[in-house]
């Protein structure tokens, strides 16, 4: 592996090539400058949290996220700059105010281009690298980003190093930063070749460090795999497949795998029915010791998948169980998701989509049954006016004594979460 100076040299000279490049493209073409907005204000009520906290398992909040979004577009040069404001509603007086994007983009005519800033990166079906907007703080990332694209070939690399200050010394460790990595290169491959099928090819490689007694020391973890995109008329057919390797901030060697199948039917314009299954990989002789005890597991290797820059929400269950809140001891039992849905949308303007999910651990669990559960979702959309959007949705998990084991609860067996969300994208101005 290149060193970082050397990589980031090399980063800069192909950035000067497609600063050269993007000079010989005609400038009397017209720019375009347009301010629009996306903002959203969601309630939810929750009720048998896992585990109650305060002998309470009750919970009611409003919370609200608006991005302000300033885009500049010419023959060869793009820009963006959008301020953002989120936050649970009463939590301070000043609220959370952040930068979500700030970026510039040098293309060519030729499909060439580098983007460099902090910038939102979303690929394929975004399991693997999405921005999860769901949530107040969306991912983003500060990244140089280099790429290719034309007709039936894309080609993206990622580059990035995170620091927590402009330091005048103590090196480039890096701990409580913005971003859970301190540096990333990703190399990203798609191909298309038909209007119906498309490929992706994917290697990342991301430095996550520690300290070991007064040493500092930069552990590197592989992720590659690929996602196969079928969509014929009417229907559509998703398939991935990752390996997870290297070294773990812990110095324990990874191995870990997941696999996934998703398909959508669309049997009328109005009606269309959804299934699939996932599979991540667990760490083996998994151990909760019981409420009130304490237990220990020797560790050898990590073998639990780990999406770490995924769209959780999107993926495992809409209560957010899994991948975003930990298990007791860090580890993880892995998941399958087998899940049936469908979308019926009687009026333009308005859908109803419902889901079912069957939740299982991957590896055994002590004392349990790998069964985690069964969720049911039902969501509401009704675009009352352009740019205007009212959503609802209720969601029922029906847990087993293994989700009370790895959550260290008792007596939670029914968790309801109910929310309403009012989504406004106004486009302010555009010239």
């Amino acid at each position: 592996m290149l060193p970082f100076k050397k990589l980031l040299c090399s980063a800069l000279g192909a950035c000067c090539i497609v600063v050269c490049a993007a000079q010989t493209d005609s400038l009397s073409q017209k720019s375009h400058f347009s301010g629009t907005a996306s903002s959203w204000v969601r309630g939810e009520l929750r009720d048998g949290a896992l585990p109650a906290e305060n002998g309470q398992d009750f919970a009611a909040f409003l919370m609200g996220n608006t991005v302000l979004k300033l885009d500049y577009s010419s023959p060869w040069l793009d820009v963006r700059f959008a301020p953002k404001y989120f936050g649970v509603w009463g939590a301070s007086a000043n609220g959370n105010l952040g930068i979500d994007e700030a970026w510039l983009s040098i293309k060519t005519g030729w499909g060439l281009f580098a983007r460099a800033g902090r910038q939102k990166l979303s690929y394929d079906d975004q399991r693997i690298i999405g921005d999860d907007d769901w949530a107040m703080a969306a991912k983003t990332h500060d990244v140089l980003k280099l790429g290719y694209e034309g007709k039936k070939h894309k080609v993206h690399v990622l580059l990035a190093f995170n620091q927590n200050n402009e330091n005048l010394n103590g090196g480039t460790y890096y701990i409580k930063g913005g971003q859970p990595y301190k540096s990333m290169q990703t190399l990203w491959y798609h191909y298309d070749p038909f209007d119906w099928l498309g490929a992706s090819l994917i290697f990342m490689n991301t430095g996550m460090q520690n300290m070991y007694g007064t040493e500092q020391k930069t552990n590197y973890q592989q992720l590659y795999g690929a996602f196969l995109n079928l969509h014929p008329k009417n229907f559509s057919f998703q398939a991935s497949y990752y390996r997870q390797s290297g070294e773990s901030e812990y110095q324990l060697p990874i191995h870990a795998w997941m696999a996934s199948a998703e398909s959508d039917w669309q049997i009328i314009p109005q009606l269309s029915l959804q299934a699939g299954y996932f599979h991540m990989s667990g760490d083996p002789r998994f151990y909760v010791p019981p409420e009130g005890a304490f237990g220990m597991s020797r560790k050898t290797e990590i073998s639990g998948f780990n999406p770490i820059f995924g769209s959780h929400h999107k993926f495992y269950g809409a209560m957010d169980f899994f991948y975003i809140t930990t298990y007791y001891g860090g580890n993880t039992p892995g998941l399958q998701d087998l899940h049936f849905g469908t979308k019926w949308s009687p009026w333009k303007a308005f859908d109803i989509s419902g889901k079912y999910h069957y939740l299982a651990t991957s590896v055994d669990v002590n004392d349990a049954e790998r069964t985690l559960g069964h969720e049911f979702e039902l969501e509401l959309g009704w675009s009352i006016a352009k740019n205007v959007r009212l959503m609802a949705g209720y969601t029922l998990m029906a847990g087993t004594k293994t989700m009370e084991v790895l959550k260290r609860s008792s007596g939670q067996d029914h968790l309801n979460w109910g929310w309403l969300m009012l989504v406004v994208t106004p486009e302010f101005f555009r010239f």
